[in-house]
């Protein structure tokens, strides 16, 4: 999947829902008109459609530049939630196929830790737990009650490692008819993702596949159906068992929508051409 716009260097940080019979994206794009980062907004009923969905700009529209995007339906309030950045913030809409439905955002945390990026909600049956990063080798959560949400107030630390190490893109999940946990995190270079799993979304989370050698999803253990053309498996998301706030997966099958950049790309970051791919588990 590319970008369609002139305009748009590239497509990245995508979150994807199925629900009501379609595939649901929304993605991170550079708009080099506005030398700005924004988000795009797509739809299609199978991955065979994927690469020729039309791609709707959001920068315009109430939900303005939602960057790196996590979109979920929010049972307790019957809306769907967008989650993004520049600093934590939210939007609601009741049409996920609406992208005028999308509500200005709103803020999100307070108290959080500067620099902080790619946020990420999950809920269990008590409390809803946002996880992010701030590319400083934390992994980072804050937590309120499902009564409250969407109202996080201060953090703490899940993890910690080197940079390279516990880099950011974090994802969790709830792994349908276990009672496990799957988190994933990204690490470069070039980029993959390590997992854990936890019996709960406090944790202690115990390494699955962390190893850059063996990871859960990498150069290492990724083959191609064509030629390679990417060396990274990065920012993206786990397609769901579901489209509510418990973020369930099933592990029989796994597929992960990822961002990819051509490795002989010399460009700045802004204007790194980043694609979106599928990557299906044997």
């Amino acid at each position: 999947m590319a970008p369609q716009s002139a305009n748009f260097v590239s497509i990245k940080d995508p979150t994807i829902v199925r629900y009501n019979n379609l595939y649901h994206v929304f993605a991170t794009v550079f708009d080099t008109s506005r030398n700005a980062w924004s988000a795009v907004y797509l739809n299609f009923s199978d991955f065979s459609k994927a690469g020729s969905a039309a791609q709707v700009p959001l920068a315009s529209r109430p939900v303005g530049d939602a960057v790196a995007p996590q979109v979920f339906f929010f049972r307790p309030h019957n809306k769907w939630y967008m989650i993004s950045q520049w600093g934590a913030k939210y939007s609601t809409n009741t049409d996920i196929a609406n992208p005028d439905g999308w509500t200005a955002p709103r803020s999100l945390l307070s108290g959080g830790p500067p620099n902080a990026l790619d946020y990420w909600v999950i809920c269990d049956s008590a409390n809803c737990h946002l996880f992010f990063s701030a590319d400083d080798g934390k992994l980072y959560r804050s937590k309120t009650s499902i009564g409250n949400f969407p109202n996080f107030s201060g953090y703490e630390t899940v993890m910690s490692d080197q940079v390279a190490n516990l880099f950011e893109a974090s994802n969790v999940y709830k792994v349908k008819g276990t009672n496990k946990y799957l988190l994933l995190v990204e690490a470069y270079g070039p980029r993959y993702f390590r997992a854990w799993t936890s019996t709960s979304l406090d944790g202690p989370w115990t390494p699955l596949a962390d190893k850059q050698a063996a990871p859960f999803a990498g150069a290492a253990n990724v083959s191609f159906e064509g030629a390679r053309w990417t060396n990274d498996i990065s920012h993206g998301e786990m397609i769901r068992d579901g489209h509510d706030e418990t973020l369930t997966i099933d592990a029989c099958n796994m597929e992960f929508l990822y961002q990819g950049v051509d490795p002989n790309s010399t460009a700045t970051y802004e204007r790194l051409p980043y694609r979106l791919g599928l990557i299906r588990a044997r």
